[in-house]
């Protein structure tokens, strides 16, 4: 009986993998199995690193925003701003403000002062 020849399908797929780990070090790039279970540790990491750069980042902007409104006034804080930008409904989030904050900061201290005179918060508080 003649020999069958296997086909190319497992091949391929094992070349595929061994793509996505060429850059890994050692056994970790060269063994079949330990790349599998390398891939598949190095997607779950991912996926779950996604999440925390997101909370991190957003921790980022808060921390420049409420930086520089606390510089410009004593008796203004990232919450009352970010609260005074929805009842005014204005849109905008809180990249673009660090963005306006790091870069402009006249920019940033206008837009507060601004809201400031709207809500007439200075009067509430008993500032003036």
């Amino acid at each position: 009986m003649t020999r069958i020849r296997r086909g190319y399908i497992a091949r391929r797929r094992r070349t595929k993998i061994r793509l996505f780990a060429s850059s890994f070090r050692g056994a970790h790039s060269r063994l079949t199995r330990t790349i599998t279970q390398q891939k598949i540790r190095a997607l779950v990491s991912a996926h779950r690193d996604r999440g925390s750069q997101k909370r991190n980042f957003r921790r980022l902007w808060i921390t420049r925003i409420n930086a520089v409104i606390r510089e410009g006034g004593v008796f203004y804080s990232y919450s009352r701003l970010i609260h005074d930008l929805y009842k005014r409904r204005l849109l905008l989030n809180r990249k673009i403000l660090a963005q306006i904050a790091i870069l402009n900061r006249n920019c940033l201290y206008m837009i507060s002062n601004e809201i400031i005179k709207e809500v007439g918060y200075k009067k509430s508080v008993g500032i003036i």
